[in-house]
């Protein structure tokens, strides 16, 4: 841990899963096995879904409910860090839950909109240094592209970030920062902005989008380069799943994009080359306005995009 880290208090170091309610499990099997994720059934009866990417992590649950919403979200620290967490939690003026059923690991509590999240020691599974965007040019008398026969179906290495909805952006980046050490990347105005982890992180980590109420807007999951981007819209196309928004490039995170609709509503990314924060690194965050900062090109952003369909 660093000197840097330390002085500024403890923190979450990334991830580990979420879990998703949804009102149908055949429909997200069929979707998410579609987007390229191992989906194994887990639970009582098989009732409930597991998903992985290539870098073999179980990073969401997927768990049947009459409407989609965020179940919970679970983050991991180091050893070191649980009990100052713990601690800043508590300062930051919201309860710890008693111990869940399951999973009584680490600590649960709710955040002021109203999410519950889990704070346990876990192995850090976001990445310690920038992912480096694989796509190297074509020679002179080379073919720079292969048929569309021999493209392989692609598959996704990790979950890189989520972005949730809350009805008071600032106030959820100042209780994330105070509470899990989680810190601002850039902002536009008071609705949206970026966060990540002070060990070595993806520009965001956790991102929230201004609504009326809480919700979940989107999971982003890493591919190697934009040309995997775009396959992985076209396969999401064939397999019936064409709505959506892209493909293009953010400012804020630099990454290449691809947004699908799910059956809820919300939507899962493909993304690559999303800018990366060093441990101890500090980042110059901004404040930029929505017209200039929300992609560099791509399509006009459709209007369900940032509709909260849980409201």
């Amino acid at each position: 841990m660093s000197d840097l880290v330390t002085a500024a208090g403890a923190s979450v170091h990334s991830i580990d899963h979420f879990a998703l309610n949804a009102p149908s499990i055949d429909d997200a099997a069929r979707f998410f096995r579609a987007f390229g994720l191992e989906v194994t059934t887990a639970g009582a009866h098989g009732q409930e879904l597991e998903l992985r990417a290539g870098d073999g992590h179980r990073w969401a649950r997927i768990l049947p409910a009459s409407s989609k919403c965020l179940a919970w979200l679970s983050f991991n620290c180091f050893e070191a860090d649980l009990c100052a967490l713990r601690a800043q939690v508590q300062a930051a003026g919201v309860a710890i839950e008693a111990s869940r059923a399951l999973d009584s690991t680490g600590f649960w509590f709710r955040d002021p909109d109203g999410n519950l999240i889990q704070v346990k020691v876990g192995p850090k599974t976001s990445p310690s240094a920038k992912t480096r965007c694989v796509l190297s040019g074509s020679a002179a008398d080379e073919r720079g592209s292969h048929t569309r026969s021999e493209s392989k179906a692609v598959r996704p290495r990790r979950l890189s970030h989520v972005l949730l909805f809350s009805p008071d952006v600032p106030r959820a980046v100042d209780f994330y920062g105070r509470a899990l050490g989680l810190r601002l990347s850039d902002r536009s105005l008071d609705i949206i902005a970026f966060t990540h982890a002070p060990h070595g992180c993806d520009h965001h980590l956790v991102a929230f989008a201004k609504s009326s109420a809480r919700g979940w807007h989107h999971s982003a999951w890493d591919v190697d380069n934009v040309n995997l981007v775009g396959e992985g819209a076209s396969q999401m196309a064939a397999a019936g799943y064409t709505k959506g928004w892209g493909t293009g490039r953010h400012v804020l995170g630099s990454n290449y994009f691809h947004y699908v609709e799910d059956p809820w509503g919300s939507f899962c990314e493909y993304s690559a080359d999303i800018d990366f924060v060093s441990a101890g690194h500090p980042w110059p965050a901004g404040d930029f306005p929505p017209e200039d900062s929300l992609y560099l090109w791509g399509p006009s952003v459709p209007e369900n995009f940032i509709h909260n369909t849980e409201v």
